[in-house]
């Protein structure tokens, strides 16, 4: 994952994240698509929030990818600790965090800290940790093992998103309608709700808000979780 990220895959993601990037074909396209509106959705729930105010709050974006979480976090004031397996990444989010903060158009910006770490090696404490569109690359028994490992660094809530394991996308993914291009080099896992459900129970924690997220080659299930005595005061 980690070389395929750095490499072809690092270009071929960073094109489908970019929305000034027209060199997209129509399924890379609709999966830039979904993306943002999961991005989007978690904004939103975040900012539901009524007890994690953005503005001050500590946000982990594990998996951060090009930064399209982490820079609108940062442009919402959170204080955000953004890493990634792929160095190019990083690298790419912090080219894009630096032009955002260059615009000016968000006062309460704060820099993001960007660090280049996969998620087993992630430590610290945090009032919120996210983690989209990661666990479509970790099978079962390790999802679990790091969804575990992510709620230990969250204190008030944890957001992960994850393609849900059914009939329907299990073929859809077989017959490899899902991604985009014939050279991809890492596998694609799907998990179902009970699996993710169990992983955080075991954690301590609870779904406190769901969301799902579909276009024609991309879908997501988003889960907002909160730890269970807090979900029961």
């Amino acid at each position: 994952v980690r070389a395929y990220f750095n490499s072809t895959g690092f270009e071929r993601w960073r094109r489908i994240y970019d929305p000034a990037t027209d060199d997209v074909n129509r399924v890379q396209l609709d999966i830039r698509e979904g993306h943002a509106q999961t991005v989007a959705a978690t904004l939103a729930m975040l900012r539901d929030a009524p007890d994690v105010p953005l503005a001050g709050a500590t946000v982990c974006d594990a998996g951060c990818g090009t930064g399209s979480l982490s820079i609108p976090l940062a442009a919402a004031g959170a204080s955000v600790l953004a890493s990634d397996i792929s160095a190019a990444m990083v690298s790419e989010a912090q080219r894009q965090a630096q032009a955002a903060l260059a615009a000016g158009t968000s006062p309460g910006f704060r820099m993001p800290r960007f660090e280049v770490r996969d998620l087993e090696s992630l430590e610290g404490r945090y009032d919120v940790v996210v983690c989209l569109d990661v666990l479509i690359h970790y099978p079962r028994e390790e999802a679990q093992k790091m969804i575990r490992h992510l709620a230990s660094l969250a204190g008030k809530r944890l957001v992960i998103s994850f393609a849900p394991k059914t009939l329907y996308f299990d073929v859809l993914k077989r017959v490899g309608e899902l991604f985009p291009g014939p050279s991809k080099a890492t596998r694609a896992y799907l998990h179902s709700e009970k699996d993710i459900e169990e992983a955080l129970r075991a954690a301590g924690w609870r779904v406190n808000n769901k969301g799902f997220i579909s276009t024609q080659f991309y879908f997501a299930k988003l889960y907002e979780a909160v730890p269970v005595a807090a979900g029961s005061s």
